[in-house]
């Protein structure tokens, strides 16, 4: 296989055709509309369906609808986007049927910018929708990575018959770098057990998210509250560099982690004890390896670029085992290496324990930044 150069947006677009995506359904909004762009002609091209749609509203329910067929079928959009899909994602939950949505997040709230962020991670991994459920959420941080995840995840979602979300911020949607594409998947011809199908009698199967009576309620949300003990215990990812003799370990994800090992491969040249965990699956979040590896370090600091929205799971993993601290750019800032930089050295010069919550702290220090 041959590495080429691709734009994050249709590097995505192409790994999940190779996945052997049968449907796509969207709208445009910056910065994916390349993504909606490509599969406008990559995927008549192959005799498959594509349909630009009225709306964001509209493109989730055509989603939900092709998904209740059986069918590999997927979207993307941007924050706003996601917002108005959150009432379809809900209902594609309660049916149980798999999809994958591709959120490339820019800054908010409301309209904001077109500027990268990873302001949707309360909405994504803490959202995704009214009701008792998780959407499987991964977090990549490069062209590669993307497309690796992009092909893997309808694997994940039928498996699991789930919702797939692949977060992304506008850097990673825009940046053109190296990447090899996986082979092409032939499209399935099978179609699952569960799926709708027509006839009369017992021949007929219909689906629905609708359980007027609470306790049959219930045992849908059980069943599906079931089968994310499986996701926690199975689908658990992220990657850590430096660790083994860290004494302060840096947390961030996507282009956040990835800034933040340029910085720590800085410090490590100048004999800071310092490593990187960068968390891949946000949703089930590697809770338990941050628990144990917090035994060994004297602090750890959390880098975001949004309001510090992962920093509250990283402190309920943590608990107080270790001294937390959070730095973050908000707004479609993406912060440089020598910013965390700042904070690893300021850090490995010993801190007083704090007693007020780290994204305090943080907002105070900001002052002197922003004005």
């Amino acid at each position: 296989m041959t590495r080429e150069f691709w734009k994050g947006n249709d590097a995505f677009a192409e790994a999940a055709i190779r996945a052997g995506l049968q449907a796509y359904f969207g709208y445009p909004i910056t910065p994916q509309t390349e993504a909606l762009e490509y599969m406008s002609h990559r995927m008549p091209e192959l005799g498959r369906p594509f349909l630009q749609a009225e709306s964001e509203l509209g493109a989730i329910n055509m989603v939900y609808g092709a998904a209740c067929t059986g069918a590999r079928v997927m979207t993307s959009t941007s924050s706003p986007g996601t917002s108005l899909m959150m009432e379809g994602l809900s209902y594609i939950a309660g049916t149980e049927v798999p999809m994958v949505l591709v959120d490339v997040v820019r800054g908010g709230p409301g309209l904001g910018n077109i500027a990268p962020s990873q302001c949707d991670y309360n909405q994504m991994v803490h959202g995704g929708g009214h009701g008792d459920y998780h959407p499987i959420v991964l977090a990549p941080a490069s062209v590669q990575e993307t497309v690796d995840i992009v092909y893997g995840m309808f694997d994940i979602v039928e498996k699991y018959r789930a919702i797939g979300v692949v977060m992304i911020d506008g850097s990673i949607g825009q940046m053109m770098e190296p990447a090899e594409m996986p082979p092409m998947l032939d499209i399935r011809k099978e179609i699952p057990g569960w799926a709708v199908r027509g006839g009369t009698g017992e021949d007929r199967r219909t689906l629905t998210s609708l359980y007027l009576a609470p306790e049959e309620m219930e045992k849908v949300d059980l069943r599906i509250m079931k089968r994310w003990q499986q996701i926690e215990k199975n689908e658990v990812r992220y990657k850590e560099y430096f660790m083994d003799d860290a004494k302060i370990a840096i947390v961030g994800f996507g282009s956040a982690g990835r800034v933040a090992l340029s910085a720590v491969r800085t410090a490590r040249s100048q004999g800071i004890p310092v490593g990187l965990i960068r968390p891949i699956s946000l949703s089930p979040f590697p809770k338990n390896f941050l628990s144990d590896i917090s035994e060994q370090l004297d602090s750890m600091l959390v880098v975001e670029m949004n309001s510090g929205m992962m920093l509250d799971d990283v402190m309920s993993a943590v608990k107080d085992k270790t001294q937390v601290e959070f730095y973050g750019r908000m707004g479609g800032l993406i912060p440089f290496p020598g910013e965390i930089l700042d904070e690893i050295n300021r850090l490995a010069k010993g801190v007083k324990p704090l007693d007020i919550h780290p994204r305090d702290v943080w907002l105070d220090r900001m002052d002197s930044i922003v004005q």
